[in-house]
């Protein structure tokens, strides 16, 4: 039956940009965000917040701009690499953020995600400052397409990767490592005793989170046309971790449910009036006192009730 649900959405995604184009923007954003926001959730199943995930988002979407002026033109080695650029940045930070628990872990992710911030505003030589860099349009298969042509394959690539991406961490999170994940939540010292090394455990989350989310940026990037700093300023780390507790983190669809729900609330809200910032604010405050489990948690329940 789940199987069936999740078979439906994706459909039902792949159709939307048919009926309405304008939505192709939204949702391709909306899944880069829920790469993103996936990565997050990864770190939550062990009880550790990062309010600094938007440092790997950006970094992946530099290094592919990067890497494209440099004169490497197809979009999947360019994928390719960026998830390997956020995997590295993750494999450094996290080398010793992951020593730390509660809200030392949470403020020094912020922390250093501010500093990879400023350097970016700051080396208007390197990153173009707060003018950003344009991403140009890479090739697919050797072919050169027209923008729009690209941005229509790159939405159905994401939609495709949102599937493959969601299973890999599915499995992920049902292995032992998984398993693990989730103990060091519940009695890290009982892990420790058993000669489970909680630090590896948890470098190892921590470089999937990263990757993750440099997955989500690259693919952000693209969409856009253009990095700026503002993708790893700490209001963007915030809106990661929202998006992961508003689609709840019992399930992987859950990061991309409210990555989904965000984009198209906000661009509902700001159709109807500015003081869209209310509408959202509303919104979510109401689901999150009535859903404590996210989006995802509701859907669940009701799964698990028609058994």
């Amino acid at each position: 039956m789940r199987t069936l649900l999740a078979a439906a959405a994706v459909l039902t995604l792949a159709v939307l940009p048919i009926a309405a184009p304008w939505l192709q923007f939204v949702l391709t954003l909306a899944i880069a965000k829920g790469f993103a926001a996936l990565g997050v959730a990864v770190l939550l199943r062990a009880g550790l917040i990062s309010i600094g995930h938007a440092m790997f988002f950006a970094a992946s979407a530099y290094a592919v701009t990067f890497l494209a002026r440099a004169g490497i033109h197809d979009l999947g080695l360019l994928l390719i690499f960026s998830v390997l650029a956020g995997a590295l940045v993750g494999a450094v930070a996290g080398s010793f953020l992951v020593r730390y628990r509660a809200i030392f872990f949470a403020m020094l992710n912020l922390a250093v995600s501010m500093v990879f911030y400023a350097l970016c505003a700051k080396l208007y030589g390197v990153t173009g400052g707060t003018d950003g860099m344009a991403v140009p349009v890479p090739t697919v298969f050797g072919l050169v397409l027209s923008e729009p042509a690209f941005k229509s394959v790159l939405f159905y690539l994401s939609l495709g990767l949102m599937v493959l991406v969601g299973v890999s961490v599915q499995r992920y999170l049902n292995s032992p490592l998984g398993h693990a994940l989730a103990a060091v939540h519940t009695n890290e010292i009982r892990l420790e005793y058993l000669g489970v090394p909680v630090w590896a455990v948890l470098l190892i989350a921590y470089v999937v989170s990263a990757a993750l989310a440099g997955l989500g940026g690259a693919i952000a990037g693209f969409a856009i046309g253009r990095v700026v700093p503002d993708f790893a300023f700490w209001t963007a780390s915030g809106h990661l971790v929202l998006i992961a507790v508003l689609g709840g983190i019992g399930g992987v669809p859950g990061a991309f449910i409210g990555a989904l729900f965000l984009e198209l609330l906000h661009s509902a809200a700001v159709t109807v009036t500015d003081s869209w910032n209310l509408i959202v604010g509303m919104t979510l405050i109401i689901v999150i006192m009535f859903m404590p489990q996210g989006v995802y948690g509701l859907f669940a329940r009701k799964e698990a009730s028609n058994l």
